[in-house]
């Protein structure tokens, strides 16, 4: 029985959902654990530095194909850990720039996988905002200065905003007591709305994120639906459980024997906004039609 390592920046409870879409994956591919194939599950619970050691874990376990999943850097370190085994990634940002594939049609090498383009949602999700909540000045965004990719959202933040005629301020944390002070800091500046930027660090505090931004009145939008279920105003991105689906498909390829040089790496082009009605009349506001009627889910 052919063995899968399964290697996420995350925790297991943060991402039942997607999980479950990597399942289905392999299920459309002729697999379902425990049958005809057995996953080995790694957790860095959102520390960066546990994953070089859970890599090497995986690759001495000499597992079939390893999934790098939960963002960026969990790509980079399982393709630093081995040259040989199959790697299917999930990512967000772009493959090539971070030296993971040659192209996105031809990857070459032992990596392909899936891949969310952030900075084009960062957009949208700015413009989501703004319809919401036009009259304030200042929007702050909420970053991981440890992401990789960060900077590139940071950019097409701040593009955004100037495109509106609005006020950026670029915060960042990356730690417990930093995101008390990166909101702190928004009362101080009188920030009237807040933008998330797409991270794993960031998801895996979204509980303490959505209870800072309620306490202190401050309308958000996030970037994965999960922020929204929290309590979070809004939400637009990539769905993760459709991303993950696409792993696991993948992942079934490879194990009937296609090559990830011959995979190329696709992108997730399915979205969800979501949009929570009870946060929005808890801070004072009245959703347009227009913003409900673009909404994939409206919570009541």
């Amino acid at each position: 029985m052919p063995v899968v390592g399964f290697m996420s920046t995350l925790s297991p409870e943060s991402i039942s959902g997607p999980v479950a879409g990597f399942h289905q994956g392999l299920r459309e591919t002729g697999y379902r654990e425990g049958q005809n194939v057995t996953i080995e599950y790694r957790w860095a619970q959102g520390h960066y530095d546990r994953l070089p050691e859970l890599a090497a874990d995986l690759v001495r376990r000499r597992v079939a194909v390893l999934v790098a999943s939960g963002g960026d850097p969990s790509p980079q370190i399982a393709k630093a850990a081995t040259q040989t085994i199959p790697i299917v990634f999930g990512m967000f940002g772009d493959p090539v720039k971070e030296g993971l594939v040659d192209s996105l049609s031809r990857p070459g090498g032992n990596s392909t996988g899936v891949t969310i383009f952030g900075p084009a949602a960062v957009t949208k999700r700015l413009q989501l905002l703004h319809a919401l909540v036009p009259q304030g000045a200042v929007i702050a965004f909420l970053m991981n200065p440890n992401n990789p990719n960060g900077d590139l959202e940071m950019r097409a933040a701040q593009e955004a905003a100037a495109s509106l005629g609005r006020q950026i301020v670029v915060l960042s944390a990356s730690s417990e007591g930093e995101l008390d002070a990166a909101f702190a800091s928004m009362v101080q500046q009188r920030i009237g709305t807040l933008v998330g930027a797409s991270d794993p660090f960031l998801f895996n505090r979204r509980d303490q994120i959505v209870s800072l931004a309620a306490r202190h009145q401050i309308p958000a939008i996030y970037y994965l639906r999960d922020f929204a279920h929290a309590g979070g105003l809004m939400a637009y991105g990539n769905s993760l459980t459709d991303m993950y689906r696409l792993v696991g498909v993948y992942v079934g390829r490879i194990l009937k024997g296609e090559k990830t040089s011959d995979l190329p790496v696709v992108q997730s082009t399915k979205f969800e906004f979501v949009i929570n009605l009870k946060t929005a009349k808890a801070l004072g506001l009245t959703v347009p039609f227009g913003l409900l009627n673009a909404a994939d889910e409206v919570i009541e």
